[in-house]
């Protein structure tokens, strides 16, 4: 749908309170950004309605929409899963302006002898278990430290396969 400030409001009273992701597109129909919402109607609103409360970079994102896109997903992981994917894909503007091109975190459970328990921003086949993602490093960092409150997991990073073990030949991973 076609934006400005004049059929903004029309627009909005049409828009889903559903969770999903939303792009917006310049004139020329190139991509300018993607992002999530648990309220697409609330999220896209707030880009319209509190001009004194942005940055000046999204200032200058909103200038530019002419159309807006949206796709509603069930829940707010899926929602931030489809943005994660799409960032990476279409590599909208401003999201690498506003920073917004993170990886999100995960929660990993190596596969080891020994097991240790770790955030990490990438997902690999490594035959590890991987936990998320989550919208918050803080609180990654909080269940780990729970869980390592709870359960005697090994904090080092040392490579204790058996034959390092045997040889006492204990190195850094």
């Amino acid at each position: 749908m076609k934006l400005n400030q004049q059929n903004f409001k029309n627009i909005t009273k049409s828009l889903p309170k559903n969770p999903g992701v939303y792009q917006y597109y310049d004139k020329n129909d190139k991509i300018l950004y993607v992002g999530k919402a648990k309220n697409l109607k609330n999220r896209i609103s707030s880009y319209f309605n509190r001009d004194s409360l942005m940055t000046y970079k999204t200032k200058l994102l909103v200038k530019k929409i002419q159309k807006l896109e949206f796709i509603i997903v069930k829940t707010e992981l899926d929602a931030l899963l489809l943005e994660n994917n799409l960032i990476k894909k279409l590599k909208p503007k401003y999201n690498i302006l506003l920073k917004d091109d993170k990886t999100y975190p995960w929660i990993c459970i190596k596969n080891e002898r020994f097991p240790r328990i770790l955030y990490t921003r990438k997902v690999i086949n490594d035959g590890s278990e991987y936990f998320g993602p989550y919208n918050s490093l803080k609180s990654v960092k909080l269940i780990i430290e729970l869980i390592e409150k709870l359960y005697k997991l090994r904090t080092c990073n040392y490579d204790l396969n058996e034959e390092n073990i045997i040889k006492k030949n204990i190195r850094f991973v």
